[in-house]
């Protein structure tokens, strides 16, 4: 993997580049659409191509783990030929999934202990046995084996936790160095900055992370309950810290705005389950704010979902139509809504880059916070 820095806004620490995989290339700053168990929920692969304009997705080891199961994707070659998506995919290494099974897990040196949420049944979870895992899954960006602490955790909690994720991550390192690829082209591993809210934690993992050296570097254990400014605290804190020649990460964040808040302060991948879960429950994400289609003021309104929206569904479809599918509760709903959402969020982050790249992007940006914001 490959990234190469194009441009650099003059007024903040945004940044365009290129990240180039084996898979082809994705134009930084970029939203990841997450696809959990290999599927992005009620998004067909060519809508996701065709209308979301998707480069990359993400994939979760945990989930792919449990179901389909590792003899399936090995025996398919791998969760590329499984879903049939031909680009990049990034697997999350499913420590936070293990964070929000608090009451079915247990952490230790080893690993982590865990009940599935499937059946009950036993596993155990190694930085090795992760790696081997996300070796048989076959993303081209996986990340090491970490784990995330909530943003309410105490210091001691923190540091405690921030520590293994470090000893983890050298197991992790030694066995990616000591295995090799699976389907024929190369994976990068990105190691995760932990250490909740607390700067001299975070500024410490931070520097751990860069020494190692690797193709990317994750920010993690953020979007977990502190408050949105303190995000942004530690996220320009960590960056000042990570290396400008490599790609940053941060990990299930967030809104329009946390989007656009993070780009300013120099990170260049993101994901969310946001768009597709809000969307579902009737939550649109446009241009100009927040649009609830469940309200009733849209009954009787047949405009266009979004005049000029990113993808064909804005068009074609009127919001009162959408409101009646939604209180209808037919599935086609969640579909253009999803799709709908997906869209919105890869045209924004091609809008930041296009900003980026014309030097105006702070402007832009303040003015396009306030306007994605707003309910409508």
């Amino acid at each position: 993997m490959t990234f190469e820095r194009i441009a650099n806004d003059p007024n903040s620490e945004a940044r365009a580049g290129v990240l180039t995989t084996d898979h082809g290339t994705i134009e930084t700053p970029i939203f990841m659409p997450v696809g959990t168990i290999g599927s992005v929920k009620a998004v067909h692969m060519t809508e996701l191509k065709e209308q979301v304009k998707a480069q990359i997705i993400l994939g979760n080891t945990y989930h792919l783990y449990l179901r389909p199961g590792l003899s399936i994707l090995e025996q398919a070659g791998g969760l590329h030929q499984f879903n049939s998506w031909d680009r990049p995919i990034l697997t999350d290494s499913g420590g936070f999934q293990l964070f929000s099974l608090a009451h079915r897990r247990k952490m230790r040196e080893e690993g982590a202990t865990f009940q599935s949420h499937i059946d009950g049944s036993r596993h155990l979870f190694t930085p090795e046995n992760v790696m081997d895992t996300q070796r048989i899954i076959g993303a081209d960006i996986i990340m090491a084996f970490d784990e995330c602490t909530s943003g309410t955790a105490t210091y001691a909690e923190a540091k405690k936790s921030m520590e293994l994720t470090h000893r983890w991550l050298d197991r992790c390192i030694d066995r990616f160095d000591h295995t090799d690829p699976k389907y024929g082209y190369q994976q990068s591993l990105f190691p995760i900055v932990q250490g909740c809210v607390y700067p001299d934690l975070r500024r410490q993992s931070a520097e751990i992370i860069a020494s190692k050296e690797r193709d990317g570097n994750a920010i993690g254990g953020l979007a977990v309950g502190e408050p949105t400014e303190k995000m942004y605290e530690m996220i320009e804190l960590v960056n000042e810290i990570l290396p400008k020649d490599k790609p940053r990460y941060l990990m299930g964040v967030g809104t329009p705005a946390n989007l656009l808040e993070g780009i300013a302060r120099g990170v260049d991948m993101f994901d969310c389950v946001m768009p597709t879960r809000n969307g579902r429950n009737g939550m649109l994400f446009t241009k100009n704010g927040i649009m609830n289609m469940r309200n009733k003021k849209w009954a009787n309104d047949f405009l266009p979902i979004e005049a000029d929206g990113a993808a064909d569904v804005d068009r074609l479809y009127s919001r009162a139509y959408l409101r009646h599918l939604f209180i209808a509760e037919e599935l086609l709903a969640l579909q253009i809504a999803s799709i709908h959402n997906l869209a919105f969020y890869l045209w924004l982050v091609g809008e930041a880059r296009k900003h980026i790249l014309a030097g105006d992007f702070s402007s832009w940006k303040n003015d396009m916070v306030q306007r994605v914001s707003q309910r409508l």
